[in-house]
Parts: structure tokens; sequence; C-alpha cells
């Protein structure tokens, strides 16, 4: 008798089990050409016992015949996709989750579980204890979100201050005797950093396209944040340029392009994103495997085909103040001062004294400041990361914001936030909140991607951005799976859901009266949970 193998890994250790009926299946092959993780193969199956006729004795036995079998392996693991389901004729497979499994501890024993997707907090957002609590009704009237004309622009630069102008009288005008920073109006939305690299050419094309079409065609001026890694140099040299912002991190990777291009761009870029943290993994520095280092990706950055890492902050930067006169001006200087200049940290702790700091620089170049918490997503991080480090965004704000107030800076230093706006899928409720909480703006990511077709979720299905096997072609460069993203389909999607977004957001400006963005006007919102009231400063409401 074989011995039993107690300590091997089992259907029942791994996170999610085929259920497959076989008497459905056809044999055809469509799940395992589907399935990008291996986790499934045709096997043979021993024969059963000798067949007994009714008389009892023994017939023929039976022959053995072809099944699909999953894969125990855990580097072959199912990780809960349903393309196999997707794409059977017969509907004989599907994934289910295993409600009792050691995933999370046999995982570990080969070493750190790395996903994509956002953190597993099992906890209720805030977002979502606080309603929009001040209507406007009688004494003072409500407008019409259908024919009124709001004014939906936030600042993306230094906004100073008016005593600060350099203003002199001439006769009937006012002159300016000096040059001011920059200072772009765009839309509270932002399309946030995620890299060709981390996303494949066609989703980031289909981002792209999205986001020129809501500039040209809607009226809607949607910025996009190229992330960290460059361009290809025919989006730098041409006019399109004006709607993406240009993101450095401390890889640097694909400024040397960007830098070559100069002279030759016919437009400036929205701005340049200094990226020193992202709110899923901050301390932790950026990563792209080897596997999603392709050819495209080795021009564009000017890389041999390694795992790129970008370290955890940027090397020769040591304070807040370093980084405004070494970064900064810098950056300005390279673009003529004609360009917004910003900078991303992961909100933290920390987060205050970083702002202070910028609030107090003395050149007032510093075009915004980016939080990023700790529930927006990113697609190679360890998942020891991804839970248990970063800061809940919303409070971070509040935090910042009140502490611009005291000062009587608030609105110099634009603040722009993300990390898991639109997560329950409405992003217009979640960045009004935010907007009446402090932002000017929101960023939003992981529900781009979501639009493109992603099928991974807070849950634990699919999530394997960092393995370069997307099932969806949006977060690999294997040419065969980037085949599968239709790139029109994907960019209709997000101009559709940013149209949409338009309307809820002005249906939500309609009944507090505000013709333009709300910015700090925490008096709208009243919080359900007593804890939340306390401490964001709203009214408590029951």
């Amino acid at each position: 008798m074989e011995t039993v193998k107690t300590q091997d890994i089992g259907l029942n250790d791994l996170p999610w089990i085929l259920e497959y009926r076989p008497e459905r299946c056809t044999l055809c092959g469509s799940c395992t050409a589907a399935c990008t993780a291996g986790a499934i193969r045709f096997e043979r199956e021993r024969p059963g016992n000798p067949a007994r006729k009714a008389g009892g004795e023994e017939g023929s036995t039976p022959g053995p015949r072809v099944v699909v079998r999953q894969s125990t392996a855990l580097e072959r693991a199912c990780m809960g996709c349903g393309m196999c389901e997707k794409v059977c004729p017969g509907r004989a497979i599907r994934p289910v989750r295993n409600p009792d499994h050691r995933f999370p501890i046999v995982g570990r024993a080969h070493g750190p579980i790395k996903r994509g997707g956002r953190t597993n907090l099992n906890v209720q957002r805030t977002l979502d204890a606080i309603v929009v609590g001040r209507i406007s009704q009688m004494t003072d009237p409500a407008l019409d979100s259908e024919r009124h004309t709001f004014d939906l622009r936030a600042p993306l630069g230094r906004v100073m201050l008016p005593r600060e102008l350099p203003l002199r009288v001439r006769g009937d005008s006012l002159e300016l005797e000096e040059s001011t920073p920059p200072v772009s109006w765009i839309y509270p939305a932002i399309f946030s950093d995620m890299s060709i690299g981390a996303l494949s050419t066609r989703a980031w094309e289909a981002i792209a396209l999205a986001c020129a079409y809501l500039n040209e065609q809607c009226g809607l001026p949607v910025r996009m944040c190229s992330g960290e890694g460059g361009m290809p140099v025919r989006l730098l040299e041409s006019e399109k340029l004006r709607y993406m912002i240009l993101q450095i991190a401390s890889g640097h990777f694909g400024w040397n392009r960007i830098l070559r291009a100069l002279p030759r761009m016919k437009a400036d870029p929205a701005g340049v994103l200094i990226k020193i943290g992202q709110g899923a993994k901050p301390g932790d520095g950026g990563l792209l495997p080897a596997a999603k280092v392709a050819p495209h990706i080795q021009a564009i950055r000017g890389v041999p085909r390694a795992t790129l890492h970008s370290p955890p902050n940027h090397q020769g930067l040591y304070s807040i103040e370093e980084s405004v006169q070494k970064m900064h001006l810098s950056l300005n200087a390279a673009f003529g001062f004609r360009v917004p200049v910003a900078i991303k940290c992961a909100a933290s702790a920390t987060s205050v004294s970083v702002y202070n700091n910028l609030l107090r620089d003395p050149y007032k170049i510093c075009g915004g400041f980016f939080l990023d918490g700790i529930q927006g997503g990113t697609g190679a991080a360890n998942e020891i990361s991804l839970d248990h480090t970063g800061h809940p965004i919303v409070s971070k704000l509040r935090d910042c914001y009140m502490a611009a107030v005291a000062q009587g800076l608030q609105g110099q230093i634009p603040l722009w936030a993300g990390g898991g706006i639109g997560m329950t899928g409405n992003a217009a409720a979640d960045a009004f909140k935010m907007i009446c909480l402090g932002a000017n703006g929101v960023v939003l990511g992981k529900l781009l991607i979501q639009l493109l077709g992603c099928v991974g979720n807070e849950h634990g299905r699919c999530n394997a951005c960092a393995s370069g096997r997307c099932p969806t072609g949006i977060c690999t460069q294997d040419p065969r799976l980037v085949a599968r993203l239709d790139v029109d389909k994907g960019a209709e999607s997000i101009v559709n859901y940013m149209l949409t977004f338009d309307s809820e957001l002005r249906k939500l400006l309609a009944p507090v009266g505000n013709s333009s963005l709300p910015v700090g006007r925490s008096d709208a919102l009243v919080a359900t949970d007593k804890a939340v009231a306390d401490k964001l400063h709203i009214q408590y409401a029951c």
C-alpha cells in the first residue's frame, strides 16, 4: 500500500478549488488554453472497479477516460480568475472559493506571498460612514443639476495669496511686475500613475486614448500621469503631451529619453510629479519583475532584461527642504518654469510634517501635494506590505488640510488624494466627500483597470498583477495575453464612466447649493459614526 503523504499540499490547502463536471465536458481544451496560471491539465483517469451485471457476475472493465485535473503545485495554483468558466462551451468547470484553506500558512512556507490588487482590510470604509447632510432648501435654494452652469476645475500648481501677487497699477489696469508660479486648472480627477510596464502597452494606450477623447470631444480637462518609466517618443513629441503628467520616481527610469526629447516637444506636459512613495506599500521600493520587462519596455527605459527595482527613497535626498532645492528647482528649470511640479507621498503619521515643510517653501514652486492611502492598488507588492503598512487616506487628508487652515495657508498647495477612491463602484460620491474634507481633487487608479476588464477584487480573486500572467491582458507583456484586450472598448468604458462621474458630481453639488468645488466645506457632511465625526471634525448624525 502506498504511504499516505500527510505533508503534501492538497486541493483543500489552496484558496480556489475547481468544480469540474465531466459529464458536461467535451474535451475541447478551451479551459486549459485560457488558463494563464497552468492550474488545469488533461489527465487519463484510472479505470474503476469491474462493472457487474444484474446477476452479480463480473462484466467487462471500463477503459480509462480523459478528464480535467487541477494542479496542487503552489506555483500553478488556481487564482480564481474564472477564464476557464468563461470559455467553456458546456459550463463544465468553474472556480469555487475554498472557505477553509491553509494557503496563508503553506504559501509563506515557500516564500513571501506577492500579489496585486488592493488590501484585504476587512473594515468598513470611513467614506461609507459619511453622508451629505446639509441640503439647501428654503433659505438657501438648491441648484438645478441639469441646467445650471458648474465650474468643476481644480488647481495643479502653486496658488499665491492675493497679497503676495507682484501687481502694480498702471492707469486703469493691473500688471504683473514679475512671473508667478504656473497653475493649470484641470478636472478634479486625475488618472493615476501606472507605467508602461506595470500595464501592458494596450492597456496604457486605452487609458491615454480615453483621456484625450475626454479633453477634445467631451470638454473635460482630465489629466493622466505617466507613471515611472517614461513614454513613447511619438507621444513626447506630440500635442497630446499637454494631457500628461510626467512622473519621476526613485528609479529615474525613462528620464534620459524624456530629456533628449525636450528640444522637440511641441507642447509642455500638464505637470511633473515627483514620487516619493505609494500608499499600498510605503517605505517599500517599486518592482517590475523581469517577466514583464519586454523589448519595448527595455527600449523606453533604457535597461536590459532584468528585474527593475526602484529604491524606497530618492538617493541623495535626505530632507524635504533638500528635495525642494534639488528636485523642484531642477525640474522647474528644465521646463522653463512653465510647468507645475508636484510631489507624491504615501499617507503616514509624518504626512502633516511633510506638508507643513512644503507650505513654508521659500521658492513657492511646489505645485501640489499628492497623498496616497493604504487602500490604493499596486501591481507588485508583498502581501505583508499591502495589508500591514500605510495609513487610511481620509483622516490624513483631513489632518493636512486642518494644519494648513491653522496657518491660514489652505489652498496654496493643492491637495490631491487617492487610495480606494471608487472602491465600491461610485467614485463621484467618494470624490465629493474627499473634496468637502479638504482635497482639491482625487486620483483614480484601480478603478480604471477594472473598467478595462480586470477581474481582480478585494477578496482574493485573481490579483496576479505581479506575475506577468494577467488573464485579461492588462498587467502583462505576454503578446498572446495582451491580444485579449480590446483597446477601443476599454477606452469607451472609461469615457462612459467619467461622463457618469461628471453628471453624478453635479447632482451632489446642486443640493448643497455650490456652483464650484466645495473644497473644505465639511459643514455639508455628517457622519453616522461618532468616532469618525470626532476625528474629522464634522457633525454626528444618528
